[in-house]
């Protein structure tokens, strides 16, 4: 059986792709077609923009083709954010130069 997160990873699978070609385009509005027939168009301003400020966000949002992304999709931002702190933490210790590196990154976002 499909599931509806089944469909959202193939379909963040293929926004993610750096050079997407016409295979990748044809898969993508299968995906969305299958989504729409099984469980209702979704709403098309999630996928190629930020949400609205007014709406509450109820998890991660944020997809692209890596295994961080899959991991953290949907889930809590706090909860998150709390074991990328320590993350940081460690990366301090270990690599001060990536860490300063990460932290600009992190301000100029």
């Amino acid at each position: 059986m499909i599931t509806e997160r089944d469909l959202q990873e193939a379909i963040a699978e293929c926004q993610g792709e750096r050079s997407p070609n016409a295979n990748t385009c044809i898969k993508l509005a299968s995906y969305f077609t299958i989504q729409d027939h099984l469980f209702g168009a979704p709403d098309s301003s999630a996928s190629f923009s930020a949400a609205p400020e007014s709406l509450p966000c109820e998890g991660i949002t944020y997809q692209s083709n890596s295994n961080f992304s899959r991991a953290v999709y949907g889930k809590n931002v706090d909860d998150i954010l709390a074991i990328v702190d320590d993350l940081m933490d460690a990366l301090q210790a270990l690599c001060p130069r990536l860490y300063r590196n990460a932290i600009r990154h992190f301000e100029e976002a």
